[in-house]
């Protein structure tokens, strides 16, 4: 295990690090009005928007809390449970087997679902 860097943090970085650790809501409300900007200049509907969301967290290999926050997401815009699965079978080829089989589960409990027996 390699120690912690020592490093000059200036006030200002150690102050926003802390609110973003603490869920500040007034600098995740700052985030939350850039990505509606993001959203609008994409072009797409919110549907298309949400799914193409959830893509990129199966390919980044998410922590859980991204796949129950944007399925839930995805869901409120439209889609359904299909179109979720049908978002995993389109980037299999791209993000390889690991990915899909670590992104399943979270997506399943972000349903609703009971995972498999053995899991």
């Amino acid at each position: 295990m390699s120690t912690p860097a020592n490093v000059d943090v200036g006030d200002d970085t150690r102050e926003t690090l802390g609110a973003l650790a603490l869920g500040d809501p007034d600098l995740l409300a700052a985030g939350l009005e850039v990505r509606a900007d993001w959203k609008a200049r994409s072009h797409l509907d919110d549907r298309s928007y949400a799914l193409v969301k959830l893509a990129a967290l199966i390919a980044l290999d998410a922590p859980p809390a991204s796949y129950v926050w944007q399925v839930g997401n995805a869901i409120a815009e439209g889609a359904t449970a299909e179109d979720i699965l049908g978002v995993l079978i389109a980037v299999a080829p791209q993000v390889g087997g690991p990915r899909i089989v670590s992104a399943a589960p979270e997506i399943m409990v972000a349903l609703g679902l009971t995972l498999p027996d053995g899991m």
